[in-house]
């Protein structure tokens, strides 16, 4: 499955608003591309170099459950406000395709970058490290779309689900980091980065010339 694919989690639903024709795997993956580890762990292991096991397991709980409490936020009160607010489909695909390129330049830029930002002065800043770095704001953008446009109580409890399944593996990644980064490397990790940084550039993109083409633009692909 190529990432273009992921268009379908929005597309799919701004075609055809009472057809819920997406698959819980299409829905999952969307979720780890946007909300999973991959993007986390480097920014979560720089900021907790110098934390004792305790502090960090600590934290990794503490950056979960305030996780677990903005994905709930996002998917039943946004949503919520999408339907109220009329905000239709196609510009929030916009919003969510503009802050996804603007965020895929910059993981892409920052390979050139001859030093790595040093850790924050007093420690860790969890809320950072909570939203933009693990709760992204694209991921919210998906989020809240596919939760306004589930058509049922049932779907809407999946997506929610598996939103949250995913903040249970971004929680098994912060606690396992440092064997992760002991035994993985940062190499392989910024050579992932670098790609996916660069396939996010073209999906987002993508998103943003559909969203413009469902808004009445004369555009194609």
């Amino acid at each position: 499955m190529s990432a273009p694919e992921l268009l379908v989690l929005l597309q799919a639903a701004a075609e055809a608003p009472q057809a819920y024709d997406l698959t819980a795997e299409n829905v999952f993956l969307a979720f780890f591309i946007m909300l999973g580890p991959i993007k986390a762990i480097g920014p979560f292991f720089a900021a907790t170099r110098e934390l004792d096991p305790g502090k960090l397991r600590a934290l990794a709980f503490k950056i979960f459950v305030f996780g677990v409490i903005a994905v709930l936020l996002a998917g039943l009160v946004g949503s919520a406000m999408l339907r109220k607010w009329q905000i239709s489909t196609p510009a929030m695909m916009l919003a969510g395709g503009l802050i996804f390129l603007l965020v895929a330049l910059q993981m892409v830029l920052a390979q050139y970058e001859k030093d790595p930002p040093a850790p924050a002065a007093g420690g860790p800043q969890v809320m950072h490290l909570v939203f933009p770095v693990t709760v992204t704001p694209y991921g919210v953008a998906a989020l809240i779309c596919l939760m306004a446009l589930s058509g049922s109580f049932d779907r809407s409890l999946t997506v929610l689900g598996l939103a949250l399944g995913v903040m249970v593996l971004n929680l098994l990644a912060m606690l396992a980091v440092r064997p992760i980064m002991r035994w993985v490397g940062p190499v392989p990790l910024q050579i992932l980065g670098a790609v996916l940084g660069i396939l996010q550039v073209a999906l987002a993109l993508q998103i943003i010339v559909r969203a413009l083409q469902k808004l009445g633009l004369p555009l194609t692909t």
